[in-house]
Formats: structure tokens, sequence, C-alpha cells
């Protein structure tokens, strides 16, 4: 798979590779282009006063001649012929040059003057410049295709090198969102540039959330197991009392101490990383019925076909234990769990899930909106954590009917049978 990661980087037109690509091949065409207008301007109007220059040296010559002989000869051009705008533009004692291109593929330089009263007027053929210059226009689309062919692929390969970078910053980005708070860019910093910069304010966060996170941690299972001993003599002293109602309300609530000082043991090992799965192949619809009915609460279980998965058969009990007691605690019968090969269901139909929870995950010691009942927020926590630990996918949603729905999704990868 990572092999093909830097190939699904190059197919993609949007990625800022091909856009630093893109933006080099158009500054390089820009420069060419003006260039090449330049170049071409410079050498149009050097062709103009090169053939002005002729003309003028060739109307001289003639008008030497036409003095002498009193003859126009073949240099001199019939007064006939002579452009109509330069005709009429002709003074004594004034040389007019005018460039006729009235026919492109035959351009010709005209050189006249008015002597003894008469309009004497040269032209010198153009055929040649004009195929010279175009014959440079040529050369100079050659060599700009040619520049690009070179230049394109050098800005490619250097446009890859900070995109790389970026990429490793982003995987790393997404390793840390993913858990991995160990993670880290390690990127030179001594490089000086924005990538640099970025890559240390990256580690820097991970390192900074990495101890608030263990922080969080520590204090959490240093609680719990504080807690643990004085909540072992308090069911210790209330089994002690005598019975009657009051002694009940006691026991009760000794009861629910324990249940959550054992939640936050549970889940301190969790963030701890320090849970192991012990997969063995397990009849998964027996599984999910045996944990909705040590639950002791009523739910419809449906099973389809006889699924086998190889999972953790404690860890998977503890998942379905919790979404059910979730589903009546926050929601409203009738509870529903179904089974259809590696995916479990659990669905109530109460109120549903609050935006909040569906966006950002379940939040310790957070139910949500009021109307889902109370709780301490840790039962869909711990699902989830366990979730991770046997390798499936705890999804959470509203059914398009109404209610919450929690959708497991054990691996294929594990299935058997």
């Amino acid at each position: 798979m990572s092999r093909l990661a830097p190939a699904r980087h190059l197919l993609n037109w949007r990625s800022l590779h091909w856009k630093i690509a893109a933006l080099t091949a158009a500054a390089a065409c820009a420069v060419t282009a003006v260039v090449g207008v330049l170049v071409h301007r410079a050498t149009y109007d050097w062709s103009l006063t090169i053939g002005q220059q002729k003309a003028y040296r060739a109307l001289e010559d003639a008008t030497v001649a036409y003095a002498r002989t009193g003859s126009r000869g073949e240099a001199l051009a019939d007064p006939d012929e002579i452009p109509a705008p330069m005709l009429g533009s002709l003074r004594r004692g004034v040389t007019l040059t005018w460039y006729d291109d009235r026919k492109p593929d035959q351009p010709w330089m005209w050189a006249a003057r008015v002597v003894d009263g008469e309009p004497l007027a040269v032209r010198m053929e153009m055929g040649p410049e004009r195929r010279s210059l175009q014959a440079l226009d040529r050369h100079i689309v050659m060599a700009a295709l040619a520049a690009l062919a070179v230049v394109v692929p050098l800005a490619a390969l250097a446009a890859s090198l900070p995109t790389r970078r970026l990429r490793r910053v982003a995987q790393t980005a997404r390793r840390i969102s993913e858990g991995e708070l160990d993670a880290r860019i390690g990127m030179d910093g001594r490089r000086g540039d924005e990538i640099a910069e970025i890559s240390a304010a990256v580690d820097s966060m991970a390192g900074s959330l990495q101890r608030w996170l263990l922080n969080e941690q520590r204090f959490t299972a240093d609680v719990a197991h504080e807690l643990r001993t004085p909540v072992m003599g308090l069911m210790t002293s209330a089994e002690l009392l005598p019975d009657g109602e009051v002694t009940d309300l006691v026991r009760d609530r000794v009861r629910v101490l324990r249940t959550l000082v054992e939640c936050l043991l549970e889940i301190s090992r969790l963030d701890a990383g320090a849970e192991r799965a012990d997969r063995v192949p397990v009849p998964l619809g027996e599984v999910v019925e045996e944990s909705v009915r040590r639950t002791g609460l009523q739910a419809a279980v449906t099973v389809t076909g006889a699924p086998v998965v190889e999972t953790d058969p404690r860890r998977l009990d503890r998942i379905i234990a919790n979404l059910v007691i979730n589903a009546h605690r926050h929601g409203r019968s009738p509870v529903e769990v179904a089974v259809d090969g590696t995916t479990v269901v659990v669905r109530d139909h109460g109120p549903g899930f609050p935006d909040e929870l569906l966006a950002h995950g379940p939040q310790r010691f957070r139910t949500g909106a009021a109307e889902r009942g109370r709780g301490y927020g840790l039962g869909l926590a711990i699902a989830l954590g366990q979730a991770g630990v046997i390798g499936a996918d705890l999804t959470l949603a509203n059914a398009p009917g109404g209610g919450a729905a929690a959708v497991v999704c054990l691996p294929e990868r594990a299935q058997r049978g």
C-alpha cells in the first residue's frame, strides 16, 4: 500500500506537486513569450532599417544616373506604380521610405523623392527578410518547446521534494490524531524554511498533547486505585448493616460507586494501551444472546445464519452489554439487537444520539442532551476502547426511523466457518 501512495499522489492533478510544476511551466511560457516578442520586434525593426538604408542608397544611385542620362532606367519605378499613400506625401527636398506589405508574400521597401518636379522612386524586395523573420519565429517556438520539455520535468522533480516533506507532516499528524501520541516528524530544523517550522510546531504540539494526556491518564488511574480500597471497605461495612430500607439504599449507592471505580480503572488501562485481546473462535450469535441475557434487560435478539468469528469473547461481551445498557438508560424500548455476519447492531427507539456526540465521539462524564437520561458517560467510551482492542469498528448513528443505532463490525479477516 505504501508503494502505491507516491503513484496516487502523482495521479492527483490537484496536488501541490503539479500546481508548482504548472506554475513553473506558466512562468517559463510567459518569459519565453516576452523574450520571443522582444526578439521578433527587434529583428523586424532591424530588417526595416536595413531595407530603408538599401532603398535610400539605391535611390541616391538612381537619382545620380537620372540627372546624368535623363532616363529612369530599370532602377526607377514608373510613377503609376508608386503607392498612392506615398505619392500623396511627397514634397520637394524630402526623401520618403515606405514599407509595402499589402502582399504579405511579396513585401517591398519603397524610397521616393521629387527631382525637377518629377517623382522618382525605387523599391527593394523584402521577401528574404520576411522569410528570415518567419524562420526566426519558428526557431523561437522550437527553442521554447525544448526548454519546456526540460524545465517542466525539472520543476516537477524539484516540487516533489517539498511536497514529500509536506506529506510526511500530514502522515505524522494523522498518526497523532489516531492515538499514536509518540509519533514525531523529526525533520531537520536547520533547513530554516516554512516546512521545517511547521514540522517543529507539530512535534511541539504532539509533545505537549502527549504530556497532557499522560497526566490525565495517570490522574484517572491514581484516583481509581486510591478509591478502590475505601470503596471495598464501604461495601464490607454496608453488608454488616441491619436489613432495612435505609440499608438497601446505602448498599445500592455503594454498588454504584464501586461500578464507577471499576469503570475508571478500565478506562485508565485502555488509555495506557495495556489491554491485549485473547482471540478464540466463538459463535457470534450465542455470545451476543448471552451478553444481553446477563444484563437482565429486555432486548429482542435476531441472529441471521450461524456466524463464527475469532475474537475476545470477554471484551465483546463488555461491548454488547454496555451498548444494551446505554440503549435502555438513554433511549426507549423496544431495544433491538441484530446479528448479521460479522456485524452487530444495537438499536433503541429513543431521541437518538446528540449531534455533538456524533460529531466528536463519546466524551467521558458527558451524556449529551438531558432527554437522553442520566449516567456517567463512560459506557460508550469503554465500548469504543474495547472495540479498538479487538480490532472491531464501532459506529454510532441515528436510525432513519428514529432512535440511536450502534453498529459493531468485527474484522472480516478474523472470520471463520
